[in-house]
């Protein structure tokens, strides 16, 4: 294995993690939210971010690296996901989405850090592609939160 694609699969893996904590951490926020509607949207970044880990996880694979399987307990911390836990104690759903934002906050710096990578484009289009709907999901959970804190 080249050192070049080591260098691509490790920020592969770094991007697979992340998606995989943010499945999570959507999941356990829509769990704490009484609107139907807020806990369906959240439902569907959760299914989004289980779908970019597993095409992450098939590009790492075609390199014939190992692709990660898991979030990351540092990478949680990292993110905030855990002090998700504490908004979904309160059951405030301003409090949850904005630990949700925060979490985003960290998926979009880390795909602009993956994307500045010279990456093939067999794998740049893919993250570059992701990169954009998170970027998009990001916004729509800010102004969610920001909905919340007028109303």
């Amino acid at each position: 294995m080249t050192q070049a694609i080591e260098e691509y699969t490790t920020t592969l893996n770094d991007l697979i993690q992340i998606c995989i904590d943010g499945q999570k951490g959507f999941e356990a926020a829509a769990g704490a939210l009484e609107s139907s509607d807020l806990r369906s949207e959240l439902l569907g970044f959760s299914s989004q971010r289980a779908e970019f880990a597993h095409d992450l996880q098939r590009l790492v694979a075609s390199t014939g690296e190992k692709p990660k399987a898991s979030g990351s307990v540092e990478g949680t911390l990292h993110r905030g996901w855990l002090n998700l836990k504490n908004a979904i104690t309160s059951a405030d759903p301003h409090a949850i989405l904005a630990e949700c934002e925060r979490g985003e906050d960290a998926a979009v710096a880390a795909y602009k850090t993956a994307m500045q990578e010279a990456m093939p484009p067999k794998l740049a289009i893919p993250v570059a592609s992701q990169f954009r709907v998170i970027q998009n999901t990001h916004d729509r959970v800010k102004s969610l939160r920001d909905s919340l804190k007028k109303a």
